[in-house]
């Protein structure tokens, strides 16, 4: 059997490291700048199939006629791809013996795109999965091959159910590449009725709204951690919420509701205790720390006057 696998980020490494052993080549994302100092580094999944000692190409376009043309020469067998950051183009998708098969991050047709792991949790979901797809040219529209489920717990946040869920698409794609090797792999339609899509979170999807409700506020803080980062603004500025917990209370929506033992802000419908904040241009701190540190009361307004 021999495979090409393509994939850019973390979630990808546990379905790579699934099929290192007969994979004979590793297509990821080229290195980019990141951080603040912008230094060049290499994608998480480039990283991870060196560490293997597989060969690794990153080409700035995969629907190049050149790279198509490489790739058609390894005679492979199949192609897997997860969290690989661009469209493959028909005329990849034809290369391999036996198809494309793709690692999605939800129960298909739900969620379809880039972010189902936050949209999931962001919709207050109770159960999300993964699904091993035989790619076609639409956006996550194949016919799926296999797919595993597992419960969203209460106060998990988008960061702990991606790290769960690329995990299970390892799992998956181990207990499933004898038969996606060979061929002799089953795939069912989707439903196409019941899908829904999952686009890419934006800056402004981190802002809690003053006027959002304390439970819907919890679910959008769960979804935006840990990236982009659940935000609130304040009459102190604006705040990063690094760990929230919600809690029941009758205070005035918009008002502080404590400060000791924990820091507490309400929202319509109850409240949240900000356990972990980040001010703007300083560390995180604990959310005590900050009301003490800017005399906060409770009965003090939090909400910026609108």
């Amino acid at each position: 059997m021999k495979v090409v696998f393509f994939g850019t980020a973390p979630f990808a490494i546990p379905a790579l490291e699934a099929v290192a052993g007969v994979t004979t080549l590793v297509v990821a994302q080229p290195d980019r700048p990141t951080g603040r100092g912008l230094k060049t580094a290499m994608t998480p999944v480039k990283a991870r199939a060196l560490e293997l000692g597989l060969p690794v190409e990153t080409p700035e376009r995969c629907r190049r006629p050149e790279v198509i043309e490489r790739l058609k020469r390894l005679d492979a067998d199949l192609f897997v791809v997860a969290a690989y950051g661009q469209i493959l183009p028909q005329a990849l998708l034809d290369v391999p013996r036996y198809g494309c098969v793709n690692v999605h991050g939800s129960l298909l047709p739900a969620y379809r795109g880039a972010a189902p792991v936050q949209h999931a949790i962001w919709n207050g979901d109770a159960f999300s999965g993964v699904t091993l797809m035989r790619m076609d040219a639409g956006m996550d529209t194949g016919d799926i091959i296999a797919m595993e489920t597992c419960a969203i717990a209460p106060d998990e946040t988008a960061g702990e159910l991606y790290d769960r869920l690329a995990t299970l698409g390892g799992q998956l794609m181990t207990a499933h590449l004898a038969t996606l090797g060979s061929g002799q792999y089953v795939a069912t339609p989707q439903d196409h009725t019941k899908a829904t899509m999952a686009p890419k979170i934006l800056p402004s999807d981190a802002e809690i709204p003053a006027d959002e409700p304390y439970d819907l506020a919890y679910r959008r803080f769960r979804a935006m951690t840990p990236v982009p980062g659940a935000w609130i603004q304040t009459v102190w500025g604006r705040l990063k919420l690094r760990d929230v917990r919600p809690v029941a209370s009758s205070a005035p929506a918009g008002t502080v509701v404590g400060t000791r033992p924990e820091f507490v802000i309400a929202l319509p419908g109850g409240a949240l205790v900000l356990r972990q904040v980040q001010p703007e241009g300083k560390k995180a701190m604990r959310g005590t720390d900050f009301a003490n540190g800017a005399r906060i009361q409770p009965g003090n307004q939090w909400a910026p006057t609108p």
